[in-house]
């Protein structure tokens, strides 16, 4: 006769997966998406369109928590150590991606504690200058980054923004003549590029696209192979002559890792829903997002890729923790 008392205990310590794994009842409450950056960055504009939509299909509240600081590692902290029930979400960037690699002694282990559902979508970099700036094109940008020394912004160290910061500094033969100045997000640094307290950006497109169509900022390249949408006029960084400037952006969006995959996969396929609504896809345009909503087996190995490829970028660069 079976251990009854022992079979009670197994089963109690079971439920909590099996009620985990049934898709049909999540969410039960509001789901959090937590943006580990500052508000009006890209990350929460694109992370607030797609919880909107969230939000319709489930009808629970699906709430925007930003929790920037630590280089994007607070708010992602926080998520590899909720709970793994579905209800807690992260959207990530590339940024999480080099952090894995420039920060090993991080609170959570990104490719263990973390696990992603799928890309949201991709969107080029842009070098931007001051309208009043005496340079009117990246040529120009590069030879006095060789004569004189520069200030660049980026939404932190290990940010898609410094990391083009730092191609730059590399396209160009700048050496050391570039300092790079880390913000808490990239809002701030564009908001210290408008004031004329930084010479250069290579922003994300939805952080600079207001201020570059409203004259404050003018753009000298897109970091893409082809010129974007919303910037037809801007020349890609190859046609500038810098074809080594290349660089893109991307969010995607991460569970706990301990979430059951069926769980994980209803969750993915409602944000795979989301963006393909035809108004989400037009408000991501406009704010220069081309929106994918890969599955999650290709959306896991694009992020491992670029995992490893930005390890050896931060290698090669020698980019450090600041």
């Amino acid at each position: 006769m079976p251990d009854l008392s022992r079979r009670a205990a197994l089963l109690a310590a079971l439920a909590p997966l099996a009620a985990q794994a049934q898709p049909g009842s999540f969410p039960d409450h509001p789901v959090r998406l937590v943006v580990p950056f500052t508000p009006a960055g890209q990350t929460d504009l694109i992370s607030r369109l797609v919880a909107q939509r969230l939000a319709e299909d489930w009808g629970k509240p699906v709430l925007v928590e930003n929790r920037a600081g630590g280089n994007a590692m607070i708010g992602a902290d926080a998520v590899a150590k909720a709970a793994p029930d579905g209800h807690t979400l992260l959207a990530i960037t590339l940024t999480h991606a080099v952090n894995a690699s420039l920060f090993p002694q991080a609170p959570y282990d990104f490719t263990r504690d973390l696990k992603t559902l799928t890309l949201l979508g991709a969107l080029p970099l842009v070098v931007v200058v001051r309208a009043e700036s005496p340079w009117r094109s990246l040529g120009e940008l590069a030879a006095a980054a060789r004569q004189r020394r520069l200030n660049g912004g980026s939404s932190g160290t290990g940010s898609p923004p410094h990391l083009g910061l730092e191609m730059f500094r590399r396209a160009a033969g700048a050496a050391e003549r570039l300092e790079h100045v880390p913000y808490r997000g990239g809002a701030p640094a564009v908001t210290d590029l408008v004031a004329g307290n930084l010479d250069l950006i290579v922003g994300n497109l939805p952080e600079v696209i207001t201020q570059v169509q409203a004259g404050r900022l003018r753009a000298l390249a897109v970091t893409d192979a082809a010129r974007h949408p919303l910037l037809p006029d801007v020349p890609t960084t190859a046609e500038a002559g810098l074809p080594a400037l290349r660089i893109t952006s991307w969010t995607a969006i991460q569970a706990p890792a301990g979430i059951a995959e069926p769980l994980a996969e209803a969750i993915a396929a409602a944000i795979r829903r989301a963006v393909a609504d035809p108004a989400v896809v037009r408000k991501a345009g406009e704010l220069g997002f081309s929106l994918i909503g890969a599955d999650m087996a290709e959306s896991r190995r694009f992020v491992a890729a670029e995992v490893a490829r930005y390890a050896a970028v931060v290698a090669e660069a020698g980019i450090r923790a600041e």
